[in-house]
């Protein structure tokens, strides 16, 4: 009798998948507008699994009543979400976005816009968009596919996404719906669970050092002395990442293993 071969392990971009996940747990019905492949990946799976009140959209203009495979339609609309009425849940604090961030600072200041002075800018990127009102109107995560010095900068060149201190110095009315839940990038988590509300790692995914993630930061990052790793996927984890929500194998492009 011939055995199959058991299923590899988990890989790196599987981990992050699951770790973006967590960062919707316990939110409840909201809306989860994750930006990325892996992000996105997250959000279903939350839904999928232990959060089975978030609401997700197609990225147009309708909420999903299913949980389809990236790239496919959903079988089933659940309502209507133009833009004005998208708006109003900004507004209104429910939801839940994981934006991208081209610097993100200690505190949590994510920048967007522009890398260099903004009156001559040596890159000109997308610009501040939604990132303000959604910084100081709802929860907000952050993915970062390539963790690298240049992204987690000393101090961001423009302020798009507003961070602890800025919120602080800014008073009551940006701080009182300030929320930054978690930055998740491929080499870990991490948080503002500190004294200062500086970022510091949750846990580092399986492979990877204290020492590589401080090297890969260009500000000096809390970690503990004995950080945590971040959870596996579980099998039947797993199996819907696989098998049903990117059989195409899409996260390995922007995770490569």
């Amino acid at each position: 009798m011939t055995r199959s071969a058991p299923p590899p392990g988990p890989t790196r971009a599987e981990y992050c998948v699951v770790a973006c996940a967590e960062a919707w747990r316990g939110d409840g019905e909201i809306l989860a507008s994750p930006m990325g492949t892996v992000p996105a990946l997250g959000a279903r799976l939350a839904k999928l699994t232990f959060a089975p009140d978030l609401l997700l959209t197609d990225g147009e203009a309708l909420l999903m009543g299913d949980v389809p495979a990236l790239g496919a339609r959903p079988a089933v609309t659940e309502g209507w979400l133009p833009y004005r009425r998208h708006l109003t849940m900004v507004l209104g604090g429910r939801r839940h976005v994981m934006m991208g961030a081209s610097q993100i600072d200690r505190f949590g200041n994510q920048n967007i816009s522009c890398v260099g002075d903004w009156h001559r800018p040596a890159r000109q990127l997308i610009g501040a968009r939604g990132a303000p009102a959604n910084t100081l109107n709802h929860p907000v995560s952050y993915w970062i596919p390539k963790h690298a010095r240049r992204v987690f900068v000393e101090r961001v060149d423009m302020v798009s996404g507003v961070g602890h201190d800025r919120a602080a110095a800014a008073g009551p009315a940006a701080t009182r719906f300030h929320d930054l839940r978690r930055v998740v990038s491929n080499l870990g988590v991490f948080d503002f669970a500190t004294p200062d509300r500086s970022m510091r790692l949750v846990s580092a995914h399986p492979g990877v050092t204290p020492r590589e993630i401080r090297e890969a930061t260009a500000f000096d990052l809390y970690v503990p002395d004995d950080p945590d790793v971040t959870r596996a996927p579980t099998p039947a984890e797993l199996h819907l990442i696989r098998d049903v929500l990117d059989p195409t194998g899409l996260r390995e492009r922007e995770v490569p293993s």
